[in-house]
């Protein structure tokens, strides 16, 4: 807009007349400046004021929602046998093991804790009463009910944060808001609000950090820099899933470097000390910080529980001696050539077992076996499951103690027969050689070195001495170096059903690990048996966070069982099906999983809609059509773009994973679309121009514009209607499968059918 001209000419005339130099006795500029700054900042007082009048009421909503009727079901409802069991661990100090990193359950933990809850409850089975066991679960359902509701607020403080329209946030946090899954998940003893809550966190606070890049280095550089990082390390101390917050942000701050880099940017380019320092910066509160802070929860996790528990048989021998009443420091006996003892699988728990069955001459598929003796898995103790211990020679052994790396013969007691392994494959693997026991004539005999297996335990120190309960170990046959191995499959009706025991010549992976159960022929008042008390261990803290570290990752990649209300990532975006989480026969209650069919409808809609917007600018820009002004494109890329990104990483990785798989995986994912929605609300129904005279000057390195700056003075009424036909529709979906999601009332099986609306596999619908 052209400034009003004086009679001595332009304002901004450079050499203007001597005369014009003299004190004028009205001065127009000056008093327009500041009717046009007043204007302005009545103008953004009024936007902030509506922008937090619209943060209360959602906020106050999403307390609303999450609350209501929080203590129905009073019993255990699906998942949260495993967290609150865990939480009641902790509240005993007895060690558990669990594949989540700890700091959910310390979580729920520190609200029984504050209510003076001592653990006694163990959350068994689902159905269980609360009253019945005097149980603070409300306390409990309150943790994730909080955090629920403050994903809400979260969610609508990123959109105003990043400078969109009122409209804009409210539809993004409202599709939250109404959403049945988020609901659902958060009023129950479950994970999911606390890894949603950190990840919208984080990327709050990266927003807020990337609006502080022209002020690099200040206090509130580093405080939000800080703070993004704290965000990240709680995502992925809650879940391992929340690495992919990890790659959201690391996919922003690549772009962000990349563009320090640019010798064209405005401001100039930076020397490359000065770059340094920013990556150096950023690796340290991104990658360092949230690396210290998940270590700090695990130290926490080892110093509450002290005490010996159910997740004592997931770890080492010596990591168990680290736990007080722990039965290795009252039951670990030193084995002796000539001991009878009964040796247990690790993960199986099955007995090396024998009897006098033998092996088919053929198998089904036609394979011949040496029909030797069967030699198998049997999950009972039982006779059959004694084992001699002999030494390959007759030097006077009796009463030697049995090291690692020791060679030995294993003898079956009810048969007198000798363990034996050789160039014979298996029943059910080709490629392992069968195991078998032969009789003591030929095992002394011909068969002698098919006879021989090394004792070679787990972590173990050259001449380590070979004990019971603590000594697990792997038996390895000598001459074709194959480690005794089983299964769950069962064997056919000729091995009885039980577990089939072969050679595995893959020797490092644990599953070969077995641990001798006890010593039959030590009688109760022998010797060995009498042992003074012995002090609990110390291991290095890292020493023990490595090794549960990999017992998580293995134990969390064989989550790869089939289950009833499994789903594959190709069905979350379309809400193909859901979870049943409690039923209740009596009254025709239910909790069904399952989110706002038309708000997840429309947010994978717009996702769509995005991609599709960016394909036709770019087809648009190479045919020199240029269809957006500058800062609609730059918003399109940047922000929306951002958002769409922390979609993508938090969907696409799902498909290269092998272990189960629900719908509860897509919601840090589908916050991320809500984020997407809400952005292009504002791009479909403010496509106007900016008008820069209204809205401020065009951004410049050292100056923000803000939304209420952005959107002063343009009509909001077509985003308005937009945003209310959005909620209006939502809302009626959500209150239409509320009964689902809140398991109250009860429902007809009218009004189970009418809610099947893709084949939801709901209860009582007959």
């Amino acid at each position: 807009m052209a400034r009003p001209q004086t009679p001595q000419g332009s304002l901004r005339q450079r050499n203007p007349p001597k005369e014009a130099a003299k004190p004028s006795t009205f001065d127009p500029e000056p008093e327009l400046d500041k009717l046009a700054k007043a204007a302005a900042q009545r103008n953004a007082a009024g936007n902030e004021i509506e922008f937090q009048i619209g943060f209360a009421v959602m906020t106050l909503l999403g307390f609303i929602t999450r609350f209501w009727g929080i203590n129905h079901p009073n019993e255990v409802v699906f998942d949260e046998v495993h967290f609150g069991k865990f939480a009641s661990y902790y509240l005993e100090r007895t060690y558990f093991f669990d594949v989540h990193p700890p700091l959910g359950k310390l979580l729920f933990a520190f609200m029984g804790w504050l209510v003076g809850y001592d653990g006694n409850f163990h959350f068994e089975n689902i159905g269980d009463s609360y009253i019945d066991n005097n149980v603070p679960y409300v306390a409990y359902r309150a943790l994730p009910a909080i955090l629920g509701a403050l994903t809400v607020s979260v969610t609508y403080l990123i959109m105003w944060e990043s400078g969109y329209s009122l409209p804009a946030c409210i539809v993004a946090s409202g599709l939250i808001l109404l959403d049945n899954a988020h609901i659902g998940q958060t009023r129950l003893i479950l994970l999911d609000a606390t890894l949603v809550f950190a990840m919208a966190c984080s990327l709050l606070c990266y927003i807020k950090f990337y609006k502080m890049r022209h002020d690099p280095f200040s206090r509130k550089w580093w405080k939000w820099l800080i703070l993004t990082g704290f965000a990240l390390s709680c995502d992925i101390s809650v879940k391992y899933v929340g690495t992919f917050a990890f790659a959201t942000i690391g996919c922003a701050v690549i772009i962000d470097l990349w563009d320090l880099l640019d010798i064209k940017r405005p401001g100039g380019a930076l020397s490359l000390p000065t770059f340094g320092k920013h990556f150096a910066a950023r690796a340290f509160g991104l990658i360092v910080l949230p690396f210290l802070f998940y270590l700090f929860w695990f130290q926490v996790h080892f110093a509450i529980l002290s005490r010996s528990g159910p997740g004592d048989d997931f770890m080492s021998p010596e990591f168990q001696e680290t736990l007080s009443d722990n039965v290795m420091l009252a039951n670990s006996h030193a084995i002796e050539f000539y001991d009878t003892i009964t040796i247990r699988h690790k993960e199986t728990k099955v007995y090396l077992h024998s009897h006098d069955a033998r092996y088919p001459l053929r198998y089904d598929d036609g394979r011949v076996s040496s029909q030797g003796q069967q030699v198998t898995g049997y999950p009972h103790n039982d006779t059959n499951n004694y084992w001699q211990v002999l030494p390959i020679s007759n030097n006077n052994e009796m009463g030697k103690v049995i090291k690692n790396h020791d060679l030995v013969r294993l003898r079956h007691i009810v048969t007198d027969t000798i363990l034996l392994s050789h160039d014979v494959a298996s029943p059910y693997y080709p490629t392992n050689q069968e195991f078998t026991c032969v009789s003591t004539e030929d095992a002394f005999g011909k068969r002698q070195n098919d006879t021989i297996f090394e004792v070679r335990l787990e972590h173990g120190k050259n001449k380590q001495e070979w004990k019971t309960v603590s000594g697990h170990f792997k038996l390895i046959h000598n001459p074709s170096k194959v480690a005794m191995w089983t299964h769950t499959k069962p064997l056919p009706e000729w091995g009885f059903g039980q577990a089939e025991i072969n050679g595995n010549k893959q020797i490092p992976p644990s599953s070969n690990v077995w641990v001798v159960e006890d010593i039959a022929s030590l009688a109760a008042d022998a010797p060995r048996r009498q042992k003074p008390p012995r002090q609990v261990k110390h291991v290095p803290f890292l020493k023990k966070w490595l090794e549960l570290q990999g017992a998580m990752f293995y134990h969390n990649n064989k989550l790869t069982s089939s289950h009833p209300y499994a789903s594959q990532p190709y069905q979350w975006p379309f809400l193909l099906r859901g979870v049943s989480f409690w039923t209740q026969n009596d009254t025709r209650q239910q909790i069904y999983f399952l989110g706002n069919p038309f708000g997840w409808w429309l947010a994978s809609s717009l996702l769509a809609v995005f991609a599709g917007i960016i394909g036709a600018d770019q087809m648009s820009l190479r045919r020199g059509i240029d269809a957006l002004d500058r800062r609609t494109r730059s918003r399109l890329y940047n922000s929306t773009g951002f958002f769409f990104i922390a979609w993508a990483t938090h969907f696409f990785p799902f498909f290269l994973m092998g272990r189960q798989l629900f719908l509860h995986h897509y919601l840090p994912a589908h916050v991320a679309s809500c984020l997407v929605a809400g952005s292009l609300v504002e791009f479909v129904f403010n496509t106007e121009p900016v008008d820069e005279t209204q809205s401020g000057p065009t951004p410049s390195p050292k100056r923000h514009i803000t939304a209420r700056e952005r959107f002063a003075g343009k009509s909001m009424l077509p985003a308005w209607i937009a945003t209310l036909v959005i909620l209006s529709l939502v809302a009626a979906c959500w209150a239409f499968f509320l009964p689902l999601t809140y398991g109250y009332p009860g429902l007809t099986v009218e009004q189970v059918v009418r809610r099947k609306w893709l084949g939801y596999d709901l209860h009582f619908a007959k």
